[in-house]
């Protein structure tokens, strides 16, 4: 199993607070409880693992290698490669990963469900 370099992430102190009060959306609950569960660092893992067998991962790297050509390496900064990248990456997702894990994600909130 592979693990991600960064550690999961927590909810935070603003977020635990508006739990407690009951004015927490149902989109952080549902954040919440993947989180507390261990099951969004699976889901992480599982959309990492079908964009690389998709060879979504070398798109991206492709991308990035031909702006940094075209613009040249000392004139692209790190926030213009996320800046012009991210929006090209996020639309070019396969609509079977994002099934794949809106369905992951249903059934933990069906099995979630008292």
């Amino acid at each position: 199993m592979k693990h991600s370099v960064n550690p999961p992430p927590t909810p935070d102190k603003d977020v635990a607070e508006a739990f407690e009060k009951d004015e927490l959306t149902l989109r952080e609950i549902i954040n919440i409880k993947l989180v507390e569960s261990g099951e969004k660092e699976n889901l992480m893992e599982l959309v990492r693992d079908r964009l690389v067998e998709c060879g979504w991962k070398d798109e991206m790297r492709i991308a990035c290698r031909e702006l940094v050509r075209k613009k040249g390496r000392k004139d692209v900064t790190v926030d213009e490669l996320i800046r012009v990248i991210t929006p090209k990456g996020r639309a070019s997702v396969p609509d079977s990963v994002k099934e794949e894990l809106l369905n992951r994600i249903q059934n933990f909130i069906l099995s979630a469900a008292p």
